[in-house]
Order: structure tokens, then sequence, then C-alpha cells
């Protein structure tokens, strides 16, 4: 039995004799966060538990057709509701993150919660806030270590509609639809699994990846046209977006989404970069090929981290002056960072 499992006969019996359960995923949920959390939801549902979601923050419109993502407590909307949730836990489980802060404005109030606390995830170097942590960096998504658990739990596959929905968008968002992420054979075995109880792909496909409004489209072209930059001899390509140019495309939560990834298709380019203005400091996501380590430069220059070839961070200052910091650290440290690709 993998290493992540020696605590799910633990969880087990704490899904049994908890009355009153709280599912929390990420400030600024993404596919796999919110899959693994839907996932999770729909099988202690199937098994008589009293199950409730909350996400920090908006869920992305791409998101919302997914079976029971109206029932997701968005915090920063429904605060004293989700502060009675939190109260009333008696178990807590939090997906797909494994460092406090990633809870936003939830952070102190799941905390102090006198709940049982689970940490179910996939990436590098977990804080400890939990009295659980089923953490596994080999898989490629929250929610492939989600599939594994309740099999696990359940003595075999389990089986709902809804269930494979939520972990096949978890497992293909997390993975860029199979181009970046530490997928393996088991991962297509289990999407394999997936595709059996009769889910729509095809359906599942267009919805998240065929599902953006006109004005992304040319958002998403002015990027790649106006506001590309590529640094051959660093072989890096890197976009930045202002708060103005965002609202002058009528910008909604998740537009952005992928725009990382394009540069990379680039002959020579192993680093991508997107900056995007926010109020008060600077969102970067990172993407990369090969061995390049991504998560390393995010974690050392930019208060983030993730995995190898995708993750983000932040940096609080002016998109300029960001920019200026991120051309300094990379000129000085991409020779050493790419010996180890």
């Amino acid at each position: 039995m993998p290493e992540s499992f020696k605590y799910t006969k633990e969880l087990a019996k704490l899904f049994t004799t908890s009355d009153n359960i709280l599912l929390i995923s990420h400030i600024n949920p993404d596919g796999d966060a919110i899959g693994a959390q839907l996932a999770i939801y729909h099988y202690l549902r199937s098994v008589g538990k009293n199950a409730d979601m909350i996400a920090p923050n908006n869920l992305q419109e791409f998101l919302k057709w997914m079976n029971g993502a109206d029932l997701i407590n968005v915090y920063i909307k429904q605060r004293e509701k989700c502060r009675v949730l939190i109260e009333k836990a008696d178990l807590i489980v939090m997906l797909d993150f494994n460092q406090s802060n990633r809870l936003g404005e939830a952070e102190k109030h799941v905390l102090s919660s006198k709940a049982k606390k689970a940490v179910i995830d996939h990436h590098l170097n977990p804080d400890n806030f939990s009295d659980i942590l089923i953490s596994d960096p080999t898989v490629c998504s929250t929610s492939e270590l989600i599939y594994q658990i309740v099999t696990n739990i359940n003595e075999k596959p389990f089986i709902s509609k809804p269930y494979a929905e939520a972990l096949y968008v978890g497992i293909i968002t997390d993975t860029g639809n199979f181009e970046h992420g530490a997928y393996s054979g088991n991962t297509f075995r289990i999407v394999a699994d997936l595709l059996e109880t009769g889910i729509d792909r095809s359906t599942i496909q267009n919805l998240i990846y065929n599902n953006f409004s006109a004005d992304r489209m040319r958002l998403m072209g002015y990027a790649l046209n106006q506001k590309m930059v590529i640094l051959p001899e660093y072989q890096t390509a890197y976009m930045f977006l202002s708060r103005s140019e965002l609202a002058s495309y009528n910008y909604v939560k998740g537009d952005t989404e992928g725009f990382v990834n394009m540069p990379l298709s680039i002959s020579g380019i192993v680093f991508s970069v997107l900056f995007i203005e926010k109020e008060g400091f600077v969102k970067l996501s990172f993407r990369s090929k090969g061995t390049f380590p991504s998560n390393e430069f995010a974690k050392k220059f930019f208060y983030g981290g993730g995995h190898l070839n995708a993750s983000g961070g932040e940096y609080p200052g002016t998109l300029g002056n960001t920019i200026e910091y991120f051309l300094k650290v990379l000129k000085e440290n991409f020779d050493n960072l790419n010996k180890i690709s």
C-alpha cells in the first residue's frame, strides 16, 4: 500500500463517526480543487453522510456547470453562513492545498475550530496544520488521489456519474489536458474507469476548454500579439496584462486560463511566465518544459510553489517593478536552474 494511504483507515473512521463534515478548497479554486471537493461530496452523500462545501472565493465560470457546484458556499459572499458551517463541523477536510494561508479569509476560523482536520493534497512541502495529512506528490492531481482513497475506503471503485465527472475534470485541468504534470500509466487507467461510467468526454472537453467568450478570445490575441516578450538567450517568454487592459476586454475570472502555456509551443522556449496585475500585487503563473524547475523559481523568488512544470506565485509591487525584478533574478539564476534540466 502506498505511503500516502497510511492514514486512510483513520480518515474512513472519521467519515463514519462524524455528523457534520465540511469540505474546503483553496483560494482561487481551480478544476482540481473543485473536482476533488465535489467528488468527495458525492461519495459522502451516497453513504448517507451530512456534508457541506466552502470555497474561499468565487469559482471560475467554466466550472459552474458541474453537478453540485451550486451547493458550494463562497466565503467572501456568505461569510456568516460559512462561519456557522465551520463552527458546527466535527470534521474539516481540506483539499488540494497544504499551506493554511490558502484558506484566504477563512484561515483563522478553520485553524481555531475544534473539529478534526484532514488535508488531502499532492503538492510538495506540506505545512503541519491538520490531524491527518494524506499527501502524494507523485500523482498528477488531488483528484487522482481522491479516486485511490475512495476506492480503498469503498473496497472497490465507486460508480457514480457526478463523481466520475468531477474527478475527470480535476485530472484534465491539472495536467493541461495531459500536456504537463506527473501523470502516469495509472492515471490513464483511472481515466478509463471514469469514462466507463458513461460520462461524456466530448461534452466535458467543450465545457472546460471551448466555453469562453469572444472577449476572452480577443484578449488572448492581444496578449500574444502585443504583450508577449521573447528572451531567446534565456529560453524564456513572458506575457503581462494590466488591470486596465483586462477591463477593456470585459475580463471575468478564468479568462486568462491557459495563456501561460502558449509560449511553450515556440521552438527553444522552456520557461513561460504570465503576469496579471491585481490590486496591490501581481499574480504570476509559471510553466516549463522538460525538467526546468518552475516551482523552484516560484518558491525562491515569488513566495510561491507548485509542481516542476506548473507553479505560481505573487509579488507585492507594481506590474513594472515586478517585471523588472523578474528579469533580474532570471538573468542571475537561469543558468544554474537550467543545469538541473
